[in-house]
């Protein structure tokens, strides 16, 4: 097990019907991430952080394309994000706080007032790391209408916010 709590080369006990080539389950952390079903152009893995009894499940997704198990590097970045995910929701959060506030994104009076309460109406969110080490933290709930259907999207570079965006059936 090498020090990031991931199996070496991201491995893990195989699943019958699974490609044998890819693990069944990744570590990160104390993330534990299960191989599912995707398009056979990629292979993504999904799980939960652990969280206290009662509290909001907050996901977690690697993303590999094309298919194949994540490389050693990616798992280092992928802990990166789950070691500090606190961190990079809050920065997401101020971020969001900041940029929503651009005309093009078309809030209301009152969805722009929102934006000034100690709270954001953003909630749940899940972090997607894809194996080019690119991110993204989604907030799946919002009272905002920019969030309907799916959510807000917010791009990392790093562990710099670079854009944010509401996600509709288009995207």
């Amino acid at each position: 097990m090498s020090d990031n709590g991931a199996p070496p080369n991201g491995s893990g006990a195989e699943e019958p019907g699974v490609d044998a080539k890819l693990p069944a389950t990744v570590r990160i952390g104390k993330v534990v991430l299960r191989r599912v079903e995707s398009p056979p152009s990629l292979a993504c893995w999904t799980g939960c952080f652990p969280e206290p009894a009662g509290a909001v499940e907050t996901g977690m997704s690697l993303v590999t394309e094309p298919a194949a198990p994540p490389e050693e590097a990616t798992l280092h970045f992928a802990h990166e994000v789950v070691s500090r995910f606190d961190v990079l929701v809050d920065q997401a959060l101020e971020y969001c706080r900041t940029r929503l506030r651009e005309s093009h994104f078309g809030l209301t009076p009152e969805e722009l007032s929102w934006l000034d309460l100690p709270e954001l109406p953003l909630a749940v969110p899940d972090a997607t790391v894809w194996a080019d080490r690119t991110w993204a933290i989604r907030f799946t709930e919002s009272r905002l209408r920019l969030a309907d259907p799916y959510g807000i999207l917010v791009t990392f570079n790093g562990t710099q916010p670079v854009d944010v965006e509401g996600l509709d059936d288009e995207q």
